[in-house]
């Protein structure tokens, strides 16, 4: 029970990303100086915690995993540079649209992933893919608020930053999946938030370091931003899911997307209405559906299995 508590706390911290941004838009800072000062403090952090569980891992059989050969590095490094282009687009999208309504925009890159898989893999993908894909679009529909009256106009910039953030977001998931897999997860965030820093310090140069922002208000944010988006889901992640399994991890990852809402409608005073909270469902549903059925074809081929027995 405490791995699943683990996932689920993982999952919780990324649904707090999208409101503490908007406060920090509140307070004056703009995409740069959000995006910029998680990836400083998320690397600073990560990396006191690499060098913590290394030396504590040097007496034991665990300390190879923390070993990267150069090849590795920049490979890892090179995947990280879509996770900072996940942040910038999100984070961009967030001045256009509601809280509420982009994270249900990046929860697409489930479909993304799928629809990469069936291109790069030449795989078709299962009948229960494909009903999980026609509920997803239904339940952004729902969910946007558009279609109820809970928007007054869709701000197409907004949409569009959204969903190439998704793409992004599903670019990760597929090159992390396959990158030095090996290496101790810590370790791996670390490079990875490494390259993320690198190439957001190349389109938004840190000013808030020389311009007083960080004294101001932004460090709180920047804090914020770093622990619940960079340090804690990548470690609890990393303690919870080899225990309960990537299909349920999928799963409980998606408690990031009420708590986004939830957030959103409780902290941003956004409006959010019943058909949008049934569209927040049906998305969690639709995200939920390959792994329910690939469950009850397992525990009917086990009953099948030893009824012939």
């Amino acid at each position: 029970m405490k791995y699943i508590l683990f996932v689920l706390a993982g999952a919780c911290s990324f649904g707090l990303l999208s409101t503490f941004v908007k406060k920090a838009y509140e307070s004056g800072f703009n995409v740069g100086d959000v995006v910029g000062s998680q990836n400083l403090f998320g690397v600073i952090m990560l990396w006191m915690l690499v060098f913590v569980t290394a030396k504590s891992a040097k007496q034991t059989s665990a300390s190879s995993t923390f070993k990267v050969t150069k090849r590795q590095v920049l490979s890892l490094m090179a995947v990280g540079t879509t996770t900072g282009i996940v942040g910038m687009l999100y984070y961009a999208a967030l001045q256009y649209i509601s809280a509420s309504f982009a994270i249900i925009l990046l929860f697409q890159f489930t479909w993304m992933g799928i629809l990469l898989e069936a291109i790069v893999e030449r795989k078709r993908p299962g009948k229960e893919k494909i009903l999980s894909l026609v509920i997803l679009f239904v339940g952004i529909i729902m969910a946007s608020g558009y279609i109820g009256g809970g928007q007054e106009a869709v701000s197409w910039i907004g949409v569009a930053l959204g969903l190439l953030a998704a793409v992004a977001y599903a670019l990760f998931i597929w090159f992390s999946g396959k990158t030095a897999n090996h290496v101790a997860p810590i370790t791996r965030s670390a490079i990875m938030l490494t390259g993320s820093f690198i190439l957001v310090m190349l389109v938004f140069p840190p000013h808030f370091l020389v311009n007083g922002s960080l004294h101001e208000a932004l460090l709180p944010w920047a804090l914020l931003l770093a622990l619940f988006g960079v340090v804690i889901p990548p470690l609890f992640y990393a303690i919870g899911v080899p225990r309960v399994g990537g299909g349920l991890a999928t799963i409980l990852s998606a408690a990031e997307l009420p708590m986004a809402v939830i957030m959103s409608y409780v902290v941003l005073n956004e409006s959010v209405n019943w058909l949008q909270w049934l569209g927040v469902a049906v998305t969690m549903f639709g995200i939920a559906l390959p792994e329910l059925m690939k469950r009850k074809k397992s525990k009917a081929v086990i009953v099948g299995a030893n009824v012939s027995a």
